[in-house]
Parts: structure tokens; sequence; C-alpha cells
């Protein structure tokens, strides 16, 4: 806002400073026409030497030229004398002062675009800047996991669509802490109820250890029971543990995919802005080869997330120099190749890089939490695809099967 203002009085000094040269100049062209009345008569004066009259019609400003008849001043007309042909000569002229009328229709014509331009620039204050400086403290909440702040509503049709992005943006964020805190709260319960489950099968392989240490059983079957008691309680234990584990490798990420028919290229040409902005600052050489456009079945959005995700893998592991996208055709699904050149991903930690958390040996000082690949799969999956690797003559290469609708 306070830029805007200084922008306000920026223009209101430039629109005063413009009507004042506006007016200088208009007062200027008028007295210079002023005088073109004196510049005719001596015209008139030359002419009527030469030729002993002078005629009116080539004159602007000039209405009567009448030779001394002895009333010679005798006139209400405005005029001026002059001498040729060895007498005297009444010039009269007509010089009307449109100063004042032409400053008043200039400074009239520059008032109304004054006018125009304030009325535009208080518009832009009350419609436009107000209603945004109402929603700058919005972002900084939600970062701060402020989720329950209320949302301004506003009648105004410029920030329809923006109010209603953030609304989701906020929808979202508040359905991902849902998520977060329900299966933080399941894995709790679980573990609590596997650790209870636990202690009555590992409280029985103890007595039956420690009986058996004792030599309280001298009978040999009575041996071989508790040795298979031992066993049994142990293979509890031991599926127990299998759920915990099973547990700990559920998805960490609640997917909703909403999957619909979209043309690819409609797909491509949404993402393609993000990609460019992303490759300009490396320099690096994008290519998309050429290809039928089909009509696919996916959620368009969350496929963009898929390419995108690819994207940002191929820079943070690649060399930079070349990503491309490649097509071709299986059965009755479109199959998109997206590869990068130097790949130095060892090819016995491809079956791997799916795996949530799972980075390659080769990620060096690159940031990353592991779960790039594994969204991209997680997702291709409930769009009814599929995601899988390949390392071929030193690219990787990451190929999205999506279903044709």
């Amino acid at each position: 806002m306070r830029t805007f203002r200084k922008l306000t009085t920026a223009v209101v000094i430039v629109m005063i400073v413009l009507a004042a040269a506006v007016n200088i100049s208009v007062m200027r062209i008028e007295r210079e026409n002023s005088g073109l009345y004196r510049v005719e008569a001596k015209r008139a004066a030359d002419e009527i030497r030469k030729n002993g009259s002078a005629d009116l019609s080539h004159y602007r400003f000039l209405t009567g030229i009448y030779p001394d008849d002895g009333n010679l001043y005798e006139t209400d007309e405005q005029y001026m004398i002059v001498e040729a042909d060895g007498k005297l000569w009444r010039i009269e002229y007509e010089f009307h002062d449109d100063k004042v009328q032409m400053l008043a229709l200039v400074n009239i014509v520059m008032g109304v675009c004054f006018l125009l331009v304030a009325a535009v620039l208080v518009f832009i204050r009350r419609s436009v800047l107000k209603p945004f400086s109402e929603f700058t403290d919005l972002p900084f909440q939600l970062a701060k996991g402020n989720l329950f702040v209320q949302l301004p509503e506003h009648k105004s049709r410029w920030f329809g669509r923006f109010t209603w992005a953030v609304q989701m943006l906020r929808d979202s964020l508040e359905l991902s802490r849902r998520h977060e805190l329900e299966a933080q709260r399941d894995k709790r319960l679980l573990l609590l109820s596997l650790s209870h489950d636990i202690k009555t099968p590992l409280s029985a392989i103890k007595l039956s250890a420690e009986a058996l240490s004792r030599g309280l059983y001298s009978d040999p079957q009575k041996q071989h029971d508790t040795a298979v008691l031992i066993s049994k309680r142990a293979a509890e234990i031991e599926a127990l543990m299998a759920q915990i584990r099973d547990a700990a490798n559920e998805d960490l990420i609640k997917f909703e995919v909403h999957n619909g028919e979209v043309f690819l290229d409609s797909v491509l040409d949404s993402i393609k802005p993000q990609i460019a902005a992303k490759l300009e600052p490396f320099g690096t050489e994008f290519i998309v080869e050429d290809h039928s456009d089909c009509l696919i079945l996916c959620d368009p959005d969350r496929l963009a997330e898929c390419i995108l995700n690819l994207i940002v893998n191929a820079m943070k592991y690649g060399d930079g120099k070349r990503i491309a996208f490649s097509f071709s055709d299986e059965e009755d699904c479109r199959l998109m190749t997206v590869s990068n050149t130097g790949c130095t991903l060892p090819p016995e930690e491809l079956q791997d890089i799916f795996d949530s958390f799972k980075r390659g040996s080769n990620v060096g000082n690159a940031e990353g939490s592991g779960l790039g690949l594994y969204i991209c799969r997680k997702l291709m999956t409930l769009m009814d695809g599929e995601a899988f690797a390949e390392i071929e003559n030193g690219e990787f290469k990451v190929t999205l099967v999506i279903r044709k609708a």
C-alpha cells in the first residue's frame, strides 16, 4: 500500500506538470497567432504598391482595405493605417482571441483525464489492493500450522478463484493433518496392543526355558513337549513382529485420486511453464519427442505431480545436460518415459528405488527424503497405471504406464 501511495502521488504530480505544460503551450501559440494580422497587413501594402489594389481572399484576418477619402479614421472596426503607393490606406482586420476558450477546453479535457485516472487508482486501491492486503497474513498463518484462520469473504470477482484455491489449500492441509494424526494414533494403539500380546508368549518361553535349565523335567517326553511349546510361542512372537513390520511399511501418506478422461497434451501443456522455469537457470536441454495426442484415464493434477517429481529427480541426480520425454503405445496404454543423462545409480539398486525412504548410493549431497519415486508409483497405481525404471546407455529412465480412456 505504501508503494501504491507513492505511485498515486507520482501520477498526480505528472498530471499537474502536464496540465501546466499544455497551458503554457496554448498561451504561446495564441501569442504567436495574435501578430499574424500585422504580417498580412504588410503583405497587403506590398501588393497595393505592386498592383494598385489587394485581393482580400488571399488574407485570413483582413476584412477591408480602404484608401484615404477624407474619412480615413471613421470606422467601428479594428484597423491599422499603412502607407502604400504614395497615400494612406486603412486596413481593417478581425482577430478573435480564442485563448480563454481554448484554455478552458484544454483544461476541461485534462480535468476529465485526471478524474478518470484518479477513479481507476481509487478502484484499484479499494477493489484490488485493499482486499488483497487482507490475505497477506494468511500464508504465514498456514505455514505456522494455524488452519483455523478465517478466510476473508469478498464479493469482488477479482479474488474469487484465489480465495477458492486458498480454501482448497487449507482444506487439504487440514485433511493431511487429520490423516497424520489418525495414522499416529492407529500405530500407537497397534504397538501397544502388540507389545501386550508379545508378553504372554514371551513369559511362557521364559518359564519353560527356566524349567529346562533347572532340570525340572526328567521325563524325555515332557522335555520334548516343553521344547515344542517354546517353538510354538516363538512362532507367535515372530508373527507379531511381522505385524509390526507390516505396520511400519504402511502408507505414510494418504492419497486422494479422482480419475477422469483428459487429453495427454493438455496435461503436458499445463506443466510446461513450470518445467521451463525449473530448467532455464541450468541451461538443460529439454526435448519432447513427437507423438500423437490421446485421451487418457487419470487424475490430471496427480499425473502432473508425478511428471514434475520425475523432473526434480532428474535435476538432482543427473548431470543437467538433457531431459527428454518419449512416448510409445502398448495394448490399451500410453507409455511416457522421462529420461535424463548422467546416471550414476548402480543397476543393482534399481529394485529398491520405489520404496519409501530409499535413496540410492549416488545421492551425494543432494537433499531429499526418498519419497519422490515412491509417491510417483503409488499415484500411478491408484490411477490404474504403473511406473518402472531402467538404466540404458548411461541414462536413467522412468516410464509411466498411463491407461487410455
